[in-house]
């Protein structure tokens, strides 16, 4: 199915891996002109290479390193963006998570960080691209959180509490700048990123798995489709709502956890 956005311009934050790579790489496939972002520039400039490969041809992968945390960062990457492709047309937020851990073993610092790198980087983010995106026809925003916003999720305190706040920027955000602008938000649950894989085998160094198709066999078995998710899955899911297939698509959290989640909204 042609998405029809070929030709289009993208901004996906925290892509140089995982599901943020996995986004860039489901719009660059569309021939979406892509910018990626991370702070390690030598993984940056390897993704962006790879990401050139997948590309449909004509579309163009620019790497532009920057911290989420870092508010000037932040208005480069947007600035940059928008010089190079001649505008913006799709958003698309992702960021690391927070450490793991209960809350009686979280400080107030811990509780800045997450919030300045889930929060303020996407508040951020959406200041600086709004106009762009209003620009010429309108475009769209598509945030990338975690199912822990629908149901918490054990020892992840900053991720349960802290995330919400995206749901509620975008929400907010789906209404003030509509009609030009759509918002929607994704809640991914576990998928096979870079993160799922070292867990898994540090599992098999211990023990735990006697190889890693176990353990990743292991952690999809409660899931009613038996396996974890493929991280384009996900940025297919991204690709699609950036599209006008998805045009009264506006708002709304998708959770994409294969069924597993237990909440009836």
């Amino acid at each position: 199915m042609d998405l029809e956005i070929a030709g289009n311009a993208a901004l996906v934050t925290a892509s140089s891996r995982g599901l943020g790579n996995a986004s860039a790489t489901a719009l660059a496939r569309e021939g979406v002109n892509v910018a990626i972002n991370g702070r390690d520039e030598e993984e940056l400039e390897a993704a962006a290479e790879e990401l050139r490969e997948e590309a449909a041809a004509g579309a163009r992968v620019l790497p532009i390193q920057g911290d989420l945390t870092d508010e000037d960062d932040i208005r480069n990457l947007v600035e940059t963006t928008v010089d190079e492709f001649g505008g913006l047309d799709h958003l698309v937020t992702s960021a690391g998570g927070p450490p793991s851990g209960p809350f009686m073993e979280t400080d107030d610092e811990d509780w800045y960080k997450a919030y300045d790198l889930l929060v303020m980087s996407v508040v951020r983010l959406v200041r600086e691209a709004a106009d762009p995106l209003q620009a010429d026809g309108g475009g769209t925003i598509v945030n990338i959180t975690s199912r822990s916003v629908k149901e918490a999720i054990d020892s992840l305190v900053l991720s349960n509490s802290v995330r919400m706040s995206v749901i509620g920027l975008e929400k907010t955000v789906s209404k003030e700048l509509a009609p030009e602008v759509r918002a929607n938000a994704v809640l991914p649950s576990a998928h096979e990123t870079s993160r799922i894989e070292d867990l898994i085998e540090q599992g098999v160094e211990r023990g735990e798995y006697e190889s890693y198709e176990q353990g990743l066999k292991e952690r999809g078995s409660s899931n009613p489709l038996g396996r974890i998710g493929d991280p384009m899955e996900l940025g297919n899911t991204v690709a699609f709502l950036s599209s006008p297939k998805a045009g009264y698509i506006n708002g709304q959290a998708i959770p994409i956890d294969g069924g597993s989640g237990k909440s009836n909204l």
